[in-house]
């Protein structure tokens, strides 16, 4: 078994049974998720008004692949109506492939880490809260300093 860290966003709809159903199908899928963060509504970072999101992570125990962990994320994605008419669209729910192990994956289609992870303080906010000494097999540095360092004001 691996451990994953899934991002999970939902903008539309019932926002926190999307993101709930989400993690059952991960599960009724064979994925057993051991830890969610609380939930926590955020402002979309690549719009200036749309609705605002609710984000949280979770960690998961699969036998999948990276490749075909993701391809399950999408296929859930779909089975609960996300659609892509543009890039930042409002959607059902959003999955993200966070980290897999300590695996660093750059395939077509494939990115682990998340390439905006280190960057996105709506993902390191709820991932701290379940794997706050996980570290970024890039950075070397944990999830906890990375958000810390996102939380310094800038010059």
């Amino acid at each position: 078994m691996s451990v994953a860290y899934i991002g999970l966003g939902s903008n539309l709809g019932e926002r926190e049974e999307n993101l709930r159903e989400a993690l059952r199908r991960l599960e009724a899928a064979g994925c057993r998720v051991d830890a969610i963060s609380s939930f926590h509504d955020t402002a979309p970072a690549e719009q200036a008004s749309p609705p605002r999101f609710l984000n949280a992570a979770a960690r998961i125990e699969t036998e999948l692949s990276p490749r075909d962990l993701l391809e399950l994320l999408l296929r859930v994605e779909r089975e609960l109506g996300r659609e892509r008419p543009y890039p930042g669209a409002p959607r059902t729910v959003d999955l993200d492939l966070l980290l897999y192990g300590d695996a660093v994956i750059d395939q077509p289609g494939l990115l682990v880490p998340h390439p905006r992870l280190h960057r996105r303080a709506f993902v390191l906010h709820p991932l701290a809260e379940i794997a706050p000494d996980v570290v970024h097999p890039l950075t070397g540095t944990t999830v906890a300093a990375l958000l810390a360092t996102l939380d310094q004001p800038g010059p």
